[in-house]
């Protein structure tokens, strides 16, 4: 396969993913949809790892390897291919651009799974966090100190759980489409015109 036309099926994947991560960060925002006072949110939704690092990041190498397959660079040194092969090689820094991000949701959804949601216990007047070190993973039972807001604790596993998959798959893809654009900048791949000549 083309070199340009996998790394637009790689942008067209990224898309969809991109705009569920941040779907996802809003939603922390809402703790089990409710309304909450600014302080009683989770720290790590504050952190931004699917509205910036698995969503705005994740969109300029989206837009890049999307535009690779029709690129029509007039070449440099009156070689075609050069051109062709240069955009093969830049791609592959916005695919690392989008490893970091991903990589930057990964962690940051990592550390809220293992931290906990934020909320109200026993004490009517504090939220706290009543996990330490992913505790209330293995043991449901635990779900029962949070008394509020009801089912917070299902709403933040799920949506950090949903973050980081994401992230995983998105550094994934970029980091194919860092072989593929080494490959495509090597081997001179078509990335735009109808053959794959050099």
């Amino acid at each position: 396969m083309c070199s340009g036309s996998f790394a637009k099926c790689l942008g067209i994947s990224l898309i969809p993913l991109a705009i569920i991560c941040v779907l996802c960060n809003i939603l922390l925002f809402f703790p089990s949809g409710e309304s909450v006072d600014r302080d009683n949110i989770t720290d790590e939704v504050w952190y931004f790892g699917g509205l910036l690092g698995s969503g705005v990041l994740m969109i300029f190498p989206a837009l890049v390897f999307l535009g690779l397959k029709n690129n029509d660079c007039c070449g440099c040194c009156g070689n075609e291919s050069c051109g062709r092969r240069f955009a093969m090689l830049s791609s592959m820094l916005f695919a690392g651009v989008g490893v970091l991000g991903a990589g930057y949701s990964v962690i940051v959804s990592s550390v809220a799974l293992s931290h906990g949601p934020k909320c109200m216990t026993g004490n009517i007047t504090q939220w706290v966090y009543p996990f330490s070190n992913g505790d209330y993973l293995s043991n449901k039972a635990l779900w029962e100190l949070c008394l509020e807001p009801v089912g917070v604790v299902s709403w933040h596993l799920s949506l950090f759980s949903v973050l980081l998959v994401m992230g995983i798959i998105q550094a994934v893809l970029c980091a194919v489409q860092v072989l593929n654009g080494l490959l495509g900048a090597l081997c001179g791949c078509c990335c735009g015109g109808s053959d794959g000549s050099n």
